[in-house]
């Protein structure tokens, strides 16, 4: 996926979510709104030294799946027997061929910057993510698209920074909850729509800091919350 690619779904999710367009760059995009999300690493291959992105990168030594896969079908992964006097010389052999496995995706088209990546379609710099098209810093999302800078979240769409929900839509910054639409700063609440700042409510709407408003007062109060947000 492009870096152009990725400003396109970007911009389409802040049309969603906040009726305007993105202002942001892909960094400052990652700066202000994937600042806590684990991402993969970028690394190098071992073997050719060309830039890689890994999930884990305890090991310092780097294969990329392709040339992974392309060195077992020319000589394949097996050593010839050596004698080994003791356990050092068995570490010192097996060093020889531990290589960490880089940019681990699996029936997926259209991915970048990405590792263990399942069943997607136009993923940017995510993680651990399956079953998922047009998704952006993402960390363990299914069943999503359109999604931004979340984690361990399903079934969410067109939203920025769902951490641990599911089903969310036009959302932004929705936290362990399910079932919320078009609404900001959300903990911990179900079956929410056009709410904002709000926790451990339900089946709710026009509702701010857990207070009844009207409709009218409702949306301009919104106009003035997304400023703030994107002035932040």
């Amino acid at each position: 996926m492009s870096e152009k690619d990725a400003l396109n779904v970007v911009n389409k999710v802040f049309k969603a979510v906040f009726k305007k367009d993105n202002i942001f760059s892909l960094e400052e995009l990652q700066q202000n709104f994937a600042f806590d999300i684990k991402l993969p690493k970028k690394v190098r291959d071992s073997i050719t030294n060309e830039e890689t992105w890994a999930d884990s990168i305890n090991n310092n030594k780097f294969i990329t799946l392709r040339n992974m896969e392309e060195k077992d079908k020319k000589t394949g992964w097996m050593l010839e027997r050596k004698e080994v006097g003791n356990l050092d010389d068995i570490l010192k052999i097996w060093n020889s061929v531990n290589f960490t496995t880089t940019e681990r995706v699996y029936d997926s088209l259209n991915v970048a910057k990405s590792d263990t990546i399942y069943r997607c379609e136009n993923v940017y710099h995510c993680t651990d993510c399956s079953d998922s098209k047009n998704i952006i810093y993402n960390d363990s999302c299914g069943n999503c698209e359109f999604l931004i800078a979340s984690q361990r979240s399903g079934n969410c769409s067109f939203s920025i920074r769902c951490d641990d929900s599911n089903t969310c839509t036009n959302c932004y910054s929705v936290i362990c909850s399910s079932k919320i639409s078009n609404s900001f700063f959300i903990q911990d609440c179900f079956n929410l729509e056009e709410c904002m700042f709000c926790s451990h409510i339900a089946s709710k709407k026009y509702c701010i800091a857990n207070m009844q408003f009207e409709e009218e007062e409702y949306f301009a109060i919104k106009e003035e919350v997304i400023k703030w947000i994107l002035a932040s």
